[in-house]
This record gives C-alpha cells, sequence and structure tokens, in this order.
C-alpha cells in the first residue's frame, strides 16, 4: 500500500480502518493510564467502560466478512512490547478483586470454571492489540485488520468479555449492595492465613475504591 493510499485511508474519519484503529488504540493508551495508579478510586469503572467500549470493535470485527491480508505470509514486525510492567501495575491496583471465576467456553458442557485474573486479561489483550497497532503504523492496514479480527475471534475477544463480565460483576455488586462471596482459595497464591478473609478484603476495597466513584455513599 502506498503511502498516499494510507494517507487517504487515514484521513477519512468514517473509514472502518480508521475507526478501528482508534477504538484499539484509545483502549491501549486508556489502560496504560489507569495502571498508573493516579486514580485508583476510580480503576474499575473506567476499566468497565474501556473494555465496553472496546468489544463494540471487536463485535464490528466479528460481524465482518472474512478480511484477507494483502500478504501470503505475514511480516516480521520485529521484539513484542513487553507488558510485565503493565500486567503487574494492574494486579497491585486491582488486588484483592483481580482473581475472578471463569468458564473458558459456554457451549461445551459441564466445563469445570477456572480462576482468571482481570489483570493478566487486560495485559494479554493490550498485547494483541499492539500487534496489529504495529502493522497499521507501517502502512500494512489489510494486515492489522485481518490480525484483528483473527486474534479477536481466537483470543482477546474471549478474554476481554471475560474480564468485562469480572468488572460488571464488580460494579453490580457494588450498585446493589451486594457482599461478594468468600471466594475460597480461588486464588492458588493467596495466604489462607491471614486475619481478614479475601472477602473481606474485597468489600473493603469495593466500599473504599469503587462506590464513591459511582455515586453511593457509605452508610
Amino acid at each position: 500500500m502506498s503511502d498516499a493510499t494510507l494517507n487517504t485511508i487515514q484521513d477519512d474519519p468514517n473509514d472502518f480502518a480508521v475507526q478501528i484503529s482508534d477504538q484499539v488504540e484509545s483502549f491501549i493508551v486508556s489502560v496504560s493510564e489507569v495502571a498508573k495508579g493516579d486514580d485508583p478510586d476510580a480503576a474499575v469503572p473506567y476499566l468497565l467502560l474501556e473494555v465496553s467500549q472496546l468489544l463494540l470493535a471487536g463485535g464490528r470485527l466479528g460481524a465482518h466478512e472474512d478480511i484477507v491480508p494483502d500478504e501470503r505470509y505475514e511480516p516480521d514486525i520485529g521484539a513484542e512490547p513487553d507488558v510485565d510492567d503493565l500486567r503487574e501495575r494492574l494486579a497491585t491496583l486491582l488486588d484483592p478483586v483481580d482473581v475472578y471465576s471463569e468458564v473458558f467456553d459456554p457451549y461445551v458442557p459441564r466445563t469445570a470454571p477456572v480462576a482468571c485474573r482481570v489483570s493478566d486479561d487486560l495485559a494479554d489483550v493490550v498485547t494483541d492489540l499492539r500487534h496489529g497497532m504495529a502493522h497499521y503504523r507501517a502502512g500494512r492496514v489489510s494486515e492489522a485488520l485481518w490480525w484483528w479480527q483473527f486474534s479477536y475471534l481466537s483470543n482477546w475477544g474471549p478474554t476481554a468479555s471475560a474480564a468485562l463480565r469480572a468488572l460488571q460483576s464488580l460494579v453490580a455488586h457494588v450498585r446493589l449492595d451486594t457482599p461478594l462471596d468468600e471466594l475460597n482459595g480461588l486464588d492458588t497464591d493467596s495466604n489462607a492465613t491471614e486475619d481478614r478473609s479475601l472477602e473481606d478484603e474485597a468489600g473493603a476495597v469495593m466500599a473504599a475504591e469503587i462506590a464513591e466513584p459511582l455515586g453511593i455513599k457509605n452508610s
């Protein structure tokens, strides 16, 4: 694709590729900003909003006809950016409500729930999105769209959807004033001998860090 063609695409706000890339970039930037921890009180509601908006882009990609890249083999984009720092910052920010229970595939009978982490999910989604963004910024628009569509169906779509359910559940527990149930050792790394249970800690975090931004005053 020539530079002139790419510039034409990037200058058209109604172009499908531009709209998807804008939503992808907005998510990457927003999650990185949340992970800095400058406004921990609003972290969960803000992440809920960002993941919801990203999944709108994912839905458009999923509903779109199969995107075929211009080249048969994926060009090398170089070393992938490290997301370990982002993952660790999010884990610290969301502790102790980072761990949640998820069923991997709702269409597999009798699937046992597994323990997941919101921080892992968001870091993995960012990794997939950055990969496609590298192609987009290099002018390989069809390659970027193909990657975002493929990885939405195979990885970041299910991952973001699971994280969305967890974040929505946290907000719902606060808005409906329903305490979290005991997680019964769901986090295998947690220390079960601590004086306060994980349930108590999670409830305290939600009350102190989530309720106020949502306009709920403590009684």
